[in-house]
């Protein structure tokens, strides 16, 4: 019973300290929607932009209205883009945090000196995650030009705030989660998951994978904006393959 009780220590505190992690991680997401909530009129503004935009660049008899204002339809609606805004406005001021308690967690398992890449870790995943946002965010007026025009002349287009909102916070996410993949692959080959020779052989398979997986993340489903986010995944996929073969190589080098 004691060698028992002893082999079963770790995982318990393996999932202790998950655990840990996860609750730090809630609680900052938590203080990033309070913020955002407080800062909802700047936020908006922001959303609204690629809005006003296609406003200024297409055909006014094609979208309804004459600013830039959006049409509301139910009562509650201005309270849950509210909501909507402050919640996914809290997943993304916290990123930094998500990515610090992922290298704490994962930290335990690594080399001493691989220890080290903690400050690195944490500031490419944000610095990732932010160049997919700001690349989304571009090319968004873009992706409504297209969605707009694909009716054809005879459909007049009317965004509604729920609607419109959660089409640009999930874009934005699905562009700045996607430049996160090359810390995913990476982060499963630290756990020995993954293997560089695993992911050559699977190239194939991968790029299948990586546009099948763009295509349902974008919510626009355009071919320039499946494009855009397609090739820096594709380029993120030989990336980790090279960094992967390189820690090998020096893990080899030591033995």
């Amino acid at each position: 019973m004691v060698a028992v009780e002893k082999d079963r220590m770790p995982l318990l505190g393996h999932l202790q300290e998950l655990r840990k992690r996860l609750l730090i991680s809630f609680l900052s997401i938590c203080v990033g929607g309070i913020a955002c909530w407080f800062l909802y009129d700047v936020i908006l503004e922001l959303l609204l932009e690629p809005y006003c935009q296609i406003r200024d660049d297409s055909d006014p008899e094609r979208i309804f209205g004459s600013g830039c204002e959006l049409l509301v339809t139910d009562p509650l609606e201005p309270f849950s883009v509210r909501l909507t805004v402050a919640g996914y406005g809290g997943v993304i001021l916290s990123i930094p945090m998500l990515l610090w308690q992922a290298w704490r967690f994962i930290a335990p398992g690594l080399l001493s000196k691989e220890k080290k890449w903690a400050i690195p870790f944490v500031l490419s995943g944000l610095l990732l995650f932010v160049t997919g946002s700001l690349l989304a965010y571009w090319s968004i007026p873009r992706a409504l030009d297209f969605l707009v025009e694909i009716g054809g002349p005879d459909l007049v287009s009317v965004f509604s705030p729920a609607k419109y909102i959660g089409f640009v916070i999930k874009m934005v996410v699905a562009f700045g989660i996607g430049f996160e993949f090359p810390l995913f692959l990476i982060f499963l080959q630290l756990l020995g998951v993954l293997t560089p020779t695993a992911l050559r052989k699977s190239r194939r398979y991968a790029i299948v994978g990586i546009v099948a997986l763009v295509a349902v993340l974008t919510p626009s489903g355009d071919p320039f904006t499946l494009l855009i986010l397609s090739i820096p995944m594709l380029l993120f996929y030989e990336i980790a393959i090279l960094v992967g073969s390189l820690r090998n190589r020096r893990l080899q080098t030591k033995a």
